[in-house]
């Protein structure tokens, strides 16, 4: 607004000087003409050449007026439109004077103030805006510091014109120069002739193979892993005979099927031997990794073992957990027939074939227990010289005169933490394994060696996971060995190898379950035709002054020829079957026998005879409550009386039952009528 204020005062002050010097001339002109009027028509000529230069001098100050007054206003939002035009581009007046231009317009003609003038190649540049002055769109040629563009002129509004240059044309190259230059911009890079520093220095092992298919393309380079690898990879050779051919059929159908990712490969040098295979292709050349995961596999498959083993023992311990309440009930009840049918009677037979047949499948619910892993255990700190040692007598009653037993004991044998029982088990299963072995190739010789071991030669006979020095029993035979397709389901129950009616395919299983539950570990190594060896691996017991006194195994007194008694015993038995009969006997005895079928009921019982009790039985694993459970909670109402626990299997350890308790006792299931009046009795012998 001050921009026109200003122009307004111009043009006023313009046009007052204008005024005054054609009053001047005028005047000037007035003060000449009266001597010639005066004068006569003498002078007549002078005058007329006076008007004639007044007329001129008009005509010169109305030429100046025009030329000095300034341009109408450009349109509004003339300077956004040439900015956002990428050509170059101005608005100009119509006598050639810019009024706004953009930056490629100053980049190209400069920032002179008028429009350049007009080549001689085209349109002159007046006729250009002559022809836009009547609404058209003309061309012209614009020449500017020797270089001649072409302009479009076109009208903008009144006495206004945009006037536009025409883009440069790309640069047009020679056809044979563009198709070069084409074939360098879309070519390929060449195909890698070494392998990169990474891939020759990887831990695992590289190889540059040149050829379509890459189990059948040849190695250019490889790096020194891939021979400690595969045992091979020189320059030259076929990658795919590094590869087993089973396995590299099998992965050639998967690469043709679009697989993307590793491929799992065993060896030709050694198919036990597992390994990834990662391919990368670049322009007829392909660049493979060979990972070795023997180790990774062996440990995966170590884990699916252990959670097979894990899955079967439970349902293995759940099975005999019930097996052995049915066990307790026929027992008891083969006693009560007993009793009803003695020696003479044409039934007494017939009651002797079953219990002999229960006695058969006690048995069998023993080892499954042991498998498991939840059977009952009462650790001891053994010997183990000794403890081999006073076993081997049997062990060569066992082994029969055809197969020779040699037992070797190493220096400084330790001591270790375990039931005497099941390890005794356990090495009379192996021993009679081995014997089954030899035998069948009519006889040989069964080796049982006792060694102390470091944990650095612990892991070098099979024991990866060892920890400190570790005690060792190894059974070994010189038999025809085990077949490798079998190795891995030795220890799987009822996996056997020996004829139908000959085994139960327990044994090993139960040896298994034994060496886990004494925190142990077992290995097998076999060739065939060399034998086989099987080593347990039990961690080293070292007592200390800090370590907490160990529970004395104490010796049963006497068994008690009367088994009547006097007393108040609080039966706890979830088995209904058990339970009933159990307390029925016991009666017949001259107890006084109080039932509850879970831990809930007994509490409260115990509450309600508190101070009255002689004896509670319970069992360990129950429905709700659990039988260590209710001790801690109905201690406070025994008074000090002792207490038996009775179970087909227990969760914890003996030992471990009786932290922090005393006068508590164990009787495991299956159990008759006759173990349970003794060791009633037996219990309230020592109480009283």
């Amino acid at each position: 607004m001050a921009k026109s204020s200003n122009s307004e005062g111009a043009r006023r002050r313009f046009d007052l000087l204008t005024v005054f010097a054609a009053l001047c001339f005028v005047a000037a002109v007035g003060f000449a003409a009266v001597p010639a009027i005066h004068a006569g028509p003498s002078t007549r000529a002078g005058l007329m050449l006076l008007i004639g230069l007044a007329g001129v001098a008009c005509l010169g100050l109305f030429a100046v007026r025009n030329s000095a007054a300034p341009a109408p206003a450009a349109e509004p939002g003339a300077d956004k439109l040439i900015d956002a035009l990428s050509e170059p581009a101005a608005i100009a007046a119509a006598d050639g004077r810019i009024h706004a231009a953009n930056a490629s317009w100053r980049l190209v003609l400069g920032a002179a103030s008028r429009l350049p003038k007009g080549g001689p190649s085209a349109a002159s540049l007046f006729s250009a805006l002559t022809a836009a002055r009547r609404g058209e769109t003309a061309q012209a040629s614009i020449r500017n510091n020797g270089s001649e563009h072409s302009a479009t002129v076109a009208p903008l509004g009144e006495r206004r014109f945009l006037v536009r240059l025409a883009e440069p044309a790309p640069l047009a190259l020679p056809r044979a120069a563009a198709e070069v230059l084409d074939a360098f911009n879309t070519a390929k890079p060449p195909p890698p002739k070494v392998l990169d520093a990474f891939a020759a220095a990887s831990p695992f092992g590289a190889a540059l193979l040149d050829g379509e298919d890459p189990f059948a393309a040849t190695i250019v380079e490889a790096n020194p892993t891939l021979s400690a690898v595969a045992g091979g990879g020189a320059a030259g050779t076929v990658f795919g005979d590094l590869i087993d051919a089973a396995s590299r059929a099998d992965a050639t159908q998967k690469l043709a099927d679009g697989h993307v990712g590793a491929l799992e490969v065993r060896l030709a040098c050694d198919q036990a031997k597992v390994a990834h295979l990662y391919l990368s292709k670049t322009d007829g050349r392909w660049v493979a990794y060979l990972v070795d995961v023997s180790e990774q596999k062996q440990i995966e498959l170590q884990l699916s073992q252990s959670q097979k083993m894990q899955a079967i023992g439970q349902l293995a311990g759940g099975v005999a957990h019930d097996f052995n309440n049915l066990l307790t009930a026929i027992f008891m009840q083969l006693d009560v027939l007993a009793q009803r049918h003695p020696v003479g009677d044409p039934s007494y037979e017939g009651l002797n074939e079953i219990r002999s047949t229960s006695a058969r499948a006690a048995d069998l619910v023993r080892k499954l227990l042991a498998f498991s892993r939840k059977q009952t255990v009462q650790r001891e700190t053994l010997d183990l010289g000794e403890l081999i040692s006073e076993s081997e007598v049997l062990l060569r009653r066992v082994l029969y005169e055809d197969v020779k037993l040699e037992t070797e004991y190493g220096r400084n044998l330790p001591h270790v933490r375990a039931d005497r029982s099941q390890i005794e088990t356990a090495v009379m299963n192996l021993a009679v394994n081995a014997r089954d072995a030899v035998r069948a190739h009519g006889g040989g010789v069964v080796r049982i060696r006792l060694a102390r071991l470091t944990q650095d030669e612990a892991v070098a006979h099979g024991y990866p996971a060892a920890q400190g020095d570790q005690a060792l029993i190894e059974v070994s035979d010189d038999g025809p060995g085990i077949a490798p397709d079998v190795i891995d389901k030795i220890f799987d129950p009822f996996f056997t190898t020996k004829p139908v009616g000959e085994g139960t395919g327990l044994g090993l299983a139960t040896v298994y379950g034994i060496v886990k539950q004494s925190d142990g570990w077992i290995s097998v190594a076999s060739k065939a035709g060399e034998g086989a060896a099987f080593r347990i691996f039990l961690p080293v017991h070292v007592p200390s002054a800090s370590a907490p006194a160990l529970v004395p195994v104490v010796k049963a007194p006497p068994k008690a020829r009367d088994l009547s008694g006097a007393g108040r015993i609080l039966f706890v038995e979830d088995e209904d079957a058990v339970r009933g009969v159990a307390a029925k006997l016991l009666r017949a005895r001259g107890y006084e026998v109080i039932e509850a079928a879970s831990g809930e009921e007994a509490l409260e019982l115990a509450e309600e005879y508190a101070g009255k009790i002689d004896l509670m039985i319970s069992d360990v694993v129950m429905p709700g409550m659990q039988g260590p459970d209710l001790l801690k909670h109905a201690r406070i109402y025994l008074a000090g009386a002792p207490v038996m626990f009775i179970s087909g299997y227990a969760e914890a350890e003996f030992s471990n039952l009786l932290e922090g308790e005393e006068n508590v006792s164990f009787l495991p299931k299956p159990i008759d009528i006759k173990t349970l009046a003794e060791r009633v009795k037996q219990e309230l012998q020592k109480a009283a």
